[in-house]
Parts: C-alpha cells; sequence; structure tokens
C-alpha cells in the first residue's frame, strides 16, 4: 500500500470506531507510539501489543463518546498527518472536547511510527 492509501485507510476505520482493526491491519509489529506528556503512561512505546495495551487503557478512560470529527489526511512523502477532535465524558472529569494533530510514517506498506500532539 502507498502511505496515501494507508492514510486513506487508516481514516475510514477510525472514523467507524474500528480503532482495533486499523492498528492489526494497518501498523507494523515494531511500531513505535509518542505522546506529549506521560497521560497515558508511558510517553514512548515500542511494538503494537503495547501500543493496543494503550488503546484498551485510553478507552478505560472514557464513559461515552459523543462523536468525533476526523479530517483527510494531508500526505508528505512516507509521512501523514490528520485532526481529529473528540467530544467525550471522561472518568472523574466529565465532558470535553479534545483535539490533537496525528502524524504517521509509514515503510512497505505499514504505519512504522505514530506521534500525537495537542
Amino acid at each position: 500500500m502507498t502511505t496515501q492509501e494507508v492514510a486513506n485507510r487508516l481514516v475510514e476505520l477510525c472514523r467507524i470506531g474500528q480503532i482495533d482493526q486499523a492498528q492489526a491491519e494497518l501498523f507494523a509489529d515494531d511500531a513505535t507510539s509518542i505522546e506529549p506528556n506521560d497521560m497515558m503512561g508511558e510517553r514512548v512505546v515500542t511494538g503494537l501489543d503495547k501500543i493496543k495495551a494503550k488503546s484498551v487503557f485510553f478507552q478505560s478512560m472514557v464513559d461515552e463518546f459523543h462523536g468525533a470529527h476526523i479530517s483527510e489526511p494531508l500526505i508528505g512523502g512516507n509521512s501523514f498527518s490528520i485532526s481529529w477532535k473528540m467530544d467525550a465524558t471522561m472518568k472523574g472529569r466529565g465532558r470535553m472536547t479534545m483535539e490533537e494533530i496525528c502524524t504517521y510514517t509509514v515503510k512497505d506498506g505499514k504505519i512504522t511510527s505514530e506521534q500525537f500532539f495537542f
């Protein structure tokens, strides 16, 4: 898959809430995930199993999802970015809107890294 194809598929799956499928289908086994702070535990994790565990941890902090908007991907070489805006009620924190820029690197048709900015 090209970077454009990977980006389009990631957006398609995330828009319908299929994060687990997106990770299984599109991420390399040794992918790296980078957060801007330690809210999700470790700032940097490597390995698809750790990325999946981080996703499960985030989902455990959510009481209710109210909606989300994911932009079309912006492609640059072997990387792409999307903006992601989410409306959710978080456990112990109430309802909030979260916005982030998500940047991905693709190699050999798989996402090898993701980094979040918020």
